[in-house]
């Protein structure tokens, strides 16, 4: 099983130079040769392979001695992200979806990333230290062991200018929870990130929203400053630390609230909501947003592979909301969201709109498994 890490890094003054030149010319060898592979295709219609990219940038090594000064598997994994890029979008031509191009890189980004390959003893975990390609010994946070064998490690800045580095792990182990075969359905919503089957909601935090005001008075400020001048580079910054507060409180509350499902029911089912198609909507896409349930059903899915669960997704169109969980009967009145309890006509039961959805997911669930 793979498994990623990734830790907090101080890079020295030096260090930090080295990582921003390897940053440039991983992003100069990106552009470089997306731009030959375009100009041959409307020359010939032809194009180029990895190899034939790899082999050009060995001799380029010779022309631009500048290059030598990074590490040599940061340029290779950049001509490979290249390469993956291009068959994902003839993949997504052949499906009939809708292409995404390899697109240039740009200087001005402020999330920054290059990956290095491990060969040898060039990439180790060392107490309060990592070892990496060319920088040699970075002081970092390790705030867990590191598991496994390494295969790479990726180097990264955020907007709000700290480093980061990821390390992707084989033949992890992960200790395994007890089985309690416990099932249970989720109904996800805004005012309440999820309600179970079994009654228990969970609140959805809103952490955007709470920092909305604080937001606007900081952009408010960012807007003002004269562009490229340090004092807007210090209003950015601002701003981007305050979106990275935001972001880590939300991941932080959908880790404890995801593990916790995945420790306690060996069954898990929930709707495949489109969520894309449901941010479309610009009366709710803004809270939509904020609550993640994207990227709460992405933790379930590894989580459960994981720990050796089932996670079931029941399809978008399943009218959850209009059955009756006693007596199955579908009233369609009840499809409006302004009717949060309502009455069965069949056999008289009160549902509460949620958790009846909830219980009505479950059901679905078990019956997709039993078939």
């Amino acid at each position: 099983m793979e498994k990623g890490y990734k830790f907090r890094i101080y890079p020295t003054a030096e260090q930090i130079e080295l990582i921003q030149k390897t940053f440039g010319c991983c992003r100069f060898t990106f552009n470089r040769y997306l731009a030959m592979r375009i100009d041959i295709y409307k020359a010939d219609k032809n194009t180029l392979s990895y190899n034939d990219c790899s082999a050009d940038l060995t001799k380029l090594k010779q022309e631009l001695p500048w290059l030598k000064e990074v590490d040599s598997t940061a340029l290779q994994s950049s001509l490979q992200d290249l390469d993956s890029a291009y068959q994902n979008f003839f993949r997504r031509v052949k499906k009939g979806e809708k292409p995404g191009f390899p697109r240039f890189k740009s200087k001005h980004n402020h999330r920054q990333s290059y990956k290095s390959k491990k060969v040898g003893n060039n990439i180790v975990v060392y107490g309060n230290h990592v070892r990496l390609p060319k920088l040699g010994f970075v002081s970092a946070k390790i705030s867990r062991q590191v598991d496994g064998r390494i295969l790479s490690a990726t180097v990264s800045q955020n907007p709000s200018g700290k480093y980061f580095v990821s390390f992707t792990c084989t033949e992890v182990e992960t200790p395994q929870y007890e089985s309690t075969g416990c099932a249970i359905g989720l109904d996800m919503g805004i005012k309440d990130l999820c309600i179970t089957s079994d009654s228990q909601r969970f609140t959805n935090n809103k952490y955007l929203a709470k920092s909305q005001k604080k937001l606007a008075q900081l952009q408010r400020r960012l807007s003002r400053k004269t562009k490229g001048s340090k004092n807007c580079d210090k209003a950015r910054i601002k701003v981007a630390r305050l979106y990275e507060r935001v972001a880590n409180q939300r991941s932080d509350a959908l880790h404890k609230l995801s593990a916790y499902l995945v420790k306690n029911y060996d069954v898990i089912c929930v709707e495949d909501l489109q969520v894309k198609n449901m941010v479309k909507n610009h009366k709710l896409a803004k809270s939509i947003n904020d609550v993640s349930w994207g990227e709460f059903v992405r933790q379930l899915t590894y989580k459960c592979e994981w720990q050796h669960k089932a996670l079931v997704k029941i399809d978008k169109f399943f009218p959850s909301s209009q059955i009756c969980s006693y007596c199955g009967t579908k009233t369609p009145t009840t499809k409006d969201l302004s009717v949060r309890e309502w009455i069965c006509p069949e056999c008289e039961t009160t549902h509460d709109r949620d958790v009846n959805a909830a219980k009505n997911i479950l059901n679905e669930g078990i019956c997709m498994l039993s078939t």
